[in-house]
């Protein structure tokens, strides 16, 4: 039987919760190619396609040396004509480490904080194998495969100096340098998990020494862990040492993927959020296809800033948290298109963060304003956000399904003064200002907190 989650021993910890927007960044060896074709969306290809075209044309570029083994693909043929076959993966070494010499790590920093973003995840070792930060515990057959420059500890000394929490990834299931399964279909990445005693141990010393040096606020694992490995100990040791510290569901993962360990928070990836969820999880997806940086990835690849937005709002009104993705190059540019991006939420949240940040999921999560306008709802104490994810119309608008307390008062945030309202017995009608400045959404606060009469879906 699967553990229960850790939610069950302890409240999930209030700051995680108040979040809502957590950036992650995805940089190692596979930034210095930074190629993939740009395939899809995962949740999207694999339903059409199935695992086996997904791994075939992976878009993920952080997948490389794994999609570069594969014969006859995209990335097998990219890497032969611009490397050539003699050309193996650890040759990104040494390309790496020149790149990232001028790094700035201050500079990541203060784009995530004007973002709005309250915690920061980054890969620590990822399924090559590679590590940022110089561990005291050397491979058992490369030594000390890892970056010159401490990337691990500089960022988040960095993150932490602007106020932010830091987390930390680490792949404990896949190692290519432990085991170098080609993984062309599901079955693959099971059979790809080195069960070893030397990688149990190996795992097992990396995790322990991440949080004694660095003391993470989130441990991110992924793809599970070998069969051996203690997860309920180490997780339980963590909670000691940090005991505001949160985890989540990849610890432990069965053949179909499912959490097997406990953990704090669910984390869906380019899946669809149908509805709100009693459970917290957390939404986790590029701007673009991939989470490692892909340089044919453009306009067309990446979520629009509208888009964006609602994607935020929407995960946030059913109990989610988002950790949105950037892949820099090897160098450390966060692309313009991923920039442009980010600087477009941050400038939304900005003005309306106050019904995203410390909110909590009210009874409703979504209904649609008189004119078809899509609403997503949030609540902060006794205050009601309706968020209007489109560009209504100035004028009289209607928001059925909310029976209004007495002396309902209805403010647009980013404006001054109430919004004209009228209420009746099963909806509130205010009047929006004739001059609505044009934005991806627009959040209304109600005060005080409105009964849900039928509107929209739990």
């Amino acid at each position: 039987m699967d553990a229960a989650p850790s939610r069950a021993r302890r409240p999930l910890p209030a700051w995680y919760d108040d979040a809502k927007l957590g950036i992650f960044v995805h940089w190692g060896l596979y930034s210095v190619p930074g190629w993939a074709p740009t395939t899809g969306p995962l949740g999207e290809v694999v339903e059409r396609e199935g695992w086996q075209a997904w791994f075939r044309r992976n878009p993920y570029a952080e997948w490389y040396v794994n999609s570069m083994r594969i014969a006859g693909s995209p990335t097998a043929e990219y890497h032969r004509a611009s490397f050539g076959p003699e050309v193996d993966y650890d040759a990104f070494v040494p390309m790496f480490d020149e790149a990232a010499a001028g790094w700035d790590p201050a500079a990541w920093a203060a784009l995530f904080r004007d973002v709005g973003a309250r915690y920061v995840v980054l890969t620590t070792k990822h399924h090559e194998g590679f590590r940022l930060w110089p561990s005291a515990v050397p491979h058992p057959t490369k030594g000390a495969f890892h970056a010159r420059r401490d990337l691990v500890g500089e960022l988040t000394e960095a993150v932490r100096a602007t106020g932010l929490r830091m987390g930390l990834y680490y792949s404990g299931g896949l190692d290519v340098t432990f085991n170098d399964t080609v993984i062309e279909d599901l079955p693959d990445l099971i059979a790809a998990v080195p069960q070893d005693a030397a990688y149990v141990a190996y795992v097992d010393a990396h995790f322990r020494e991440l949080i004694e040096r660095y003391r993470p606020s989130v441990l991110w694992n992924d793809i599970g862990s070998p069969r051996a490995f203690d997860a309920e100990g180490l997780i339980a040791d963590y909670e000691r040492a940090v005991p505001d510290g949160v985890v989540n569901d990849r610890f432990k993962m069965s053949m179909d993927l499912q959490p097997g360990a406990s953990y704090d928070f669910r984390t869906p990836e380019y899946a669809t959020v149908v509805e709100r969820s009693a459970e917290k999880f957390e939404f986790t997806r590029g701007i673009g296809f991939s989470f490692g940086y892909n340089r044919n990835e453009d306009d067309a690849s990446f979520l629009s800033v509208p888009e964006l937005v609602r994607f935020v709002v929407d995960v946030v009104s059913k109990n989610g948290n988002v950790l949105l993705n950037v892949g820099p190059t090897a160098d450390g540019e966060i692309p313009a298109g991923q920039r442009t991006r980010l600087e477009g939420l941050g400038a939304w949240l900005r003005v309306n963060g106050e019904a995203i940040f410390g909110t909590r999921p009210w009874e409703a999560a979504e209904g649609a304003a008189g004119d078809g306008t899509p609403l997503r709802f949030t609540r902060k104490g006794e205050a009601l956000y309706a968020i209007l994810l489109g560009q209504p119309t100035g004028g009289p608008l209607e928001l059925p399904g909310l029976r209004p307390a007495a002396g309902t008062a209805v403010r647009l945030l980013g404006r001054d003064g109430p919004i004209p309202v009228a209420a009746a017995d099963d909806r509130l009608r205010l009047t929006l200002p004739a001059d609505l400045p044009e934005a991806p959404a627009h959040a209304l606060e109600i005060r005080p907190l409105p009964t849900a009469t039928g509107v929209g879906s739990a």
